[in-house]
């Protein structure tokens, strides 16, 4: 490792004084990016001369910092809503509408609130433990491996679950644009190609991938924008009464079950190391894309239920948020709403399938998944794009829309319960213990309700989440069984 910033004598390890700053650049191993490399400081939160603490991994927080970076607040903002405002508005709010009925916004909320909380303890650990690793070296270094490690593969295969509803919101819009039937065979065909579509686009090279994203955002957020605007002046309150809500259980199961839709604000952490005033800009940058993507959430689902029948949602719930459209902007509203939704879900799987495949080769690199995956191709992490890809085309052809969103929103709730207890390993105040213990809960709550809702009502998709969650199990086992050591680079200043 290369590092710069340090007074330190060659060959030295010794950590960096108080307020000095260290810069560490891995130099191997070749062609690989090591992104567990992290530099950490002291956070919001955090008790008054209680500085210092240390990780399993031996890592101390007091004494690293890291030179500040180039991304403000509205930078890291807009990583997070770009994250958040991805398919999972369009996919799932005809699933929502069919469950909570008229309290469908309500669902939104919830999830909104269980998003707020896990927020909240990501903003500490990403202050505290600054790194590209984002929530996969928070779980190693707060954990250890041996929980971190099946954690880390339940979030590998999570993103692949998150990856296939993008793709199956495309294949309904599209198929719907095209006039073709959208539960007929053109759904699959389209969500199979935009996946291979985008994985030979990031074959091509991150720059390509990046212009491309930096389109599709602007699009999407324009268009949903509108349609809150436009829709707000026609909802009939009558539609949104309570008299149509369904029992608070339902309402937290239907919150739950679209909790995909608010997963995208984690990379916000992957970006901690070039955050400019961390401890300032962090915490404010997932306070306010979260925030945001709440209301805009709920307005979405507000506007959709007071303008539409909740039957005819029902009817047409793989492409709800265009037919919601059609009453207050007629049939160009329907075509500019599906458009949207091509738009939106297309960048979602753009920039999934790009951070997904890197995620794959640098958890192979560090020990957690097969080495054959961590093989650098052409300098580029081409069998991680390659297994997430494979991966994706199982999701999009082997199951249905709900079971999809199950088995996400499942998987990131354990993770964030995760994280949220992981906040618990840090010296802290009582308060934030207070609301990473009340996160921690809530993710788990919802995650049971989700789990006997289903149980009740379609038992095949809780076949389904059991043979995921053992899927993660038997994944971390067979690396193992391989005799793999799980390492992380070492932090150490540069000399």
């Amino acid at each position: 490792m290369r590092c710069s910033g340090s007074s330190s004598k060659t060959g030295s390890s010794r950590p960096p004084t108080t307020g000095s700053t260290a810069t560490c650049v891995p130099t191997e191993p070749p062609g690989a990016r090591i992104l567990f490399e992290t530099l950490t400081s002291d956070g919001a939160g955090v008790a008054p001369g209680q500085g210092q603490q240390r990780f399993p991994g031996g890592a101390p927080t007091r004494g690293w910092t890291a030179r500040g970076g180039e991304l403000g607040v509205s930078a890291l903002v807009s990583i997070g809503i770009g994250g958040m405002v991805g398919g999972g508005i369009f996919s799932v709010l005809g699933l929502t509408v069919q469950i909570a009925d008229a309290g469908a916004y309500l669902s939104f909320v919830a999830g909104g609130v269980i998003a707020a909380l896990t927020g909240r303890s990501y903003s500490l650990l990403s202050v505290r433990i600054r790194s590209r690793g984002g929530t996969a070296f928070f779980l190693d270094k707060c954990f250890g491996t041996a929980i971190g490690g099946p954690l880390n593969v339940l979030l590998w295969l999570s993103y692949f679950v998150m990856l296939g509803l993008y793709a199956v919101a495309f294949g309904s819009y599209g198929a719907v644009l095209l006039g073709a039937d959208p539960d007929g065979p053109w759904r699959r065909v389209l969500a199979s190609a935009v996946v291979v579509a985008f994985a030979a686009l990031n074959l091509a090279g991150a720059q390509i991938v990046g212009r491309a994203e930096s389109f599709l955002v602007y699009g999407k957020l324009a268009i949903l924008l509108l349609f809150c605007v436009a829709g707000l002046a026609f909802v009939d309150g009558s539609r949104v009464s309570p008299a149509h809500y369904p029992s608070f259980g339902v309402i937290v199961y239907a919150g739950a079950l679209i909790f995909l839709g608010y997963e995208g604000f984690e990379p916000i952490a992957n970006a901690a190391e070039d955050a400019r005033n961390p401890r300032r800009s962090l915490p404010l940058a997932y306070l306010i894309s979260i925030g945001v993507v709440i209301v805009l959430y709920v307005l979405v689902a507000f506007v959709a239920v007071g303008n539409l029948d909740v039957a005819q949602i029902d009817h047409d719930r793989d492409y709800a948020l265009a037919v919601a459209a059609r009453p207050f902007l007629g049939s160009a509203g329907f075509e500019l709403i599906g458009i949207a939704a091509v738009i939106s879900t297309a960048s979602a799987i753009n920039a999934t399938l790009y951070g997904t495949g890197k995620f794959t080769y640098l958890m192979a690199r560090n020990g957690e998944l097969p080495a054959a995956l961590g093989k650098p191709v052409w300098d580029r992490p081409i069998g991680g794009l390659l297994a997430t890809t494979a991966g994706t085309l199982v999701v999009v052809n082997a199951v249905d829309i709900e079971g999809i969103s199950l088995m996400g929103s499942a998987g990131f709730l354990l993770i964030f319960a995760a994280v949220n207890l992981a906040v618990l390993r840090l010296r802290i105040t009582r308060l934030t213990r207070v609301l990473a213990v009340t996160g921690a809960v809530a993710c788990v709550a919802s995650f049971a309700a989700m789990t006997v809702y289903a149980a009740a009502t379609t038992p095949a998709h809780l076949c389904v989440l059991g043979g995921f969650l053992v899927g993660a199990i038997v994944v971390e086992g067979l690396v193992r069984l391989r005799g793999r050591h799980v390492s992380h680079p070492p932090m150490r200043p540069e000399h």
